[in-house]
């Protein structure tokens, strides 16, 4: 089973519902008719009007050309930070590319800047994923992780910030941080680092926010096909976030999510009973409990053990069944059946003739062998054949058990040889007197 990939209008949650208070605007206190204060920052006439009147614009889009130009006019402005901060919140409102662009220049001049990186992270990946060539998307992914790693390293708050407020956006841009990284992971199916992250970004945020359709919810389903797409796969943890994710995601995306579910089910499970039990504990819990079990599918060698002990006469066991036991049961299992084989003549009709020479001839026997066109029996001829059976040919073959080897199955007969069909007499010809 591929990739399942679910369109990302699931995150619907818009850049200030992800990030709300990065959105909160902070001005610089610059004191009484712009002279020096306590804590206030000292300007001239001119330069206090020009600032205040582009902090006071009432729009962002009014408000962005107000800023771009006390920038250009106070290119050295003792609040610059400040200034490109808001312009960047502004941008925000309606224009990705150029809040990007003033996040780039808030970074050259703050560059522990919490709301500048995530504003870097959120947008790179954005363009990550609308990026339709492979290696142009993991540049952008790998980008977008790269800004995330940093702002993961912030510890210290601005002077100018509470506590408080630096706690709010540290709060907020840490699952955008975590998801990024995560995401650009498990597009190199760098599996490991990408569970890693989603887990820590599923884990950062109150449970309730992960089931609501948006970013929390989707990257839920991200992180089961990081499970189901390790080496082995996962299938239990696949299973798990996947029905999590389903079972609160609206339609159409919970009807794109459940088949990755009950496939992992299905391929550890063996068939489908069960799963309602699954959809039930996802309800309450975002991680699997200690307790949570799948029962697997039982291996190979139960099975054979439970057709040994479930078939009173071996010997009436069809081939394939046959070569299903010597290939995948037990030793002693498999030699039971092998006793009901050794040193007996049979024909095969219908084989299929996979290769020939002068003193053998390959041929799939099977429906497993026939459909996968290779040879599960070897006839060891008894006498070269005066017209040897085409590739593909479909044949009668006789012989006697000689040997097997388990896997691949490989069974060698003894005098084999290749039964001519019966020829029909030809009937004699009917007179009718009539015709005379």
């Amino acid at each position: 089973m591929k990739k399942v990939v679910v369109a990302s209008l699931l995150a619907v949650a818009s850049m200030a519902s992800v990030t709300g208070p990065l959105l909160a605007q902070t001005q610089v206190s610059l004191g009484s008719n712009a002279q020096a204060t306590s804590g206030g920052v000292q300007m001239s006439p001119a330069e206090y009007k020009a600032y205040n009147d582009a902090i006071s614009q009432t729009t962002p889009q009014t408000k962005a050309p107000a800023l771009e130009q006390y920038l250009t006019a106070y290119p050295q402005s003792s609040v610059k930070a400040s200034v490109l901060e808001q312009l960047m919140l502004s941008y925000a409102a309606f224009d990705p590319a150029k809040t990007l662009d003033a996040a780039d220049r808030l970074l050259q001049v703050d560059p522990n800047n919490l709301r500048a990186l995530t504003f870097e992270v959120y947008f790179r990946k954005q363009q990550a994923e609308q990026a339709t060539d492979p290696a142009a998307k993991q540049t952008a992914f790998d980008s977008s992780a790269s800004y995330a790693q940093k702002g993961l390293a912030v510890t210290t708050k601005p002077a100018d910030m509470s506590d408080a407020d630096f706690a709010k956006v540290k709060d907020a841009a840490t699952p955008v941080f975590y998801g990024a990284i995560a995401e650009a992971a498990l597009n190199k199916k760098d599996d490991p680092t990408a569970i890693t992250d989603f887990k820590a970004e599923l884990g950062s945020v109150p449970v309730a926010q992960t089931q609501t359709p948006g970013p929390m919810l989707q990257d839920t389903f991200e992180l089961a096909q990081a499970y189901y797409q390790s080496t082995p796969p996962d299938y239990v943890n696949c299973t798990w976030y996947a029905t999590r994710a389903a079972a609160f995601a609206p339609e159409p995306y919970k009807s794109q999510m459940l088949p990755l579910a009950k496939f992992c089910y299905k391929k550890y499970h063996g068939a489908d009973d069960g799963y309602d039990a699954v959809t039930t504990a996802v309800q309450t819990n975002l991680n699997p409990p200690a307790d949570f079990k799948i029962k697997p599918a039982p291996s190979p060698a139960d099975i054979v053990a439970g057709v040994i002990s479930g078939t009173p006469d071996l010997s009436t066991l069809a081939i394939s069944d046959k070569e299903f036991i010597l290939t995948n049961g037990k030793p002693e299992d498999a030699a039971k059946v092998w006793d009901t084989m050794k040193g007996k003549s049979v024909q095969f009709p219908d084989s299929t003739v996979i290769a020939v020479t002068d003193t053998a001839l390959q041929v799939a026997v099977s429906d497993d062998a026939v459909q996968s066109k290779t040879a599960d029996f070897t006839f060891q001829l008894a006498a070269p054949l005066k017209t040897p059976p085409a590739v593909g040919a479909k044949v009668t073959v006789s012989g006697t058990y000689a040997s097997f080897t388990p896997s691949p199955i490989q069974i060698t007969m003894s005098d084999g040889a290749v039964v001519e069909p019966k020829k029909t007499p030809a009937k004699a010809p009917v007179h009718h007197p009539a015709h005379h």
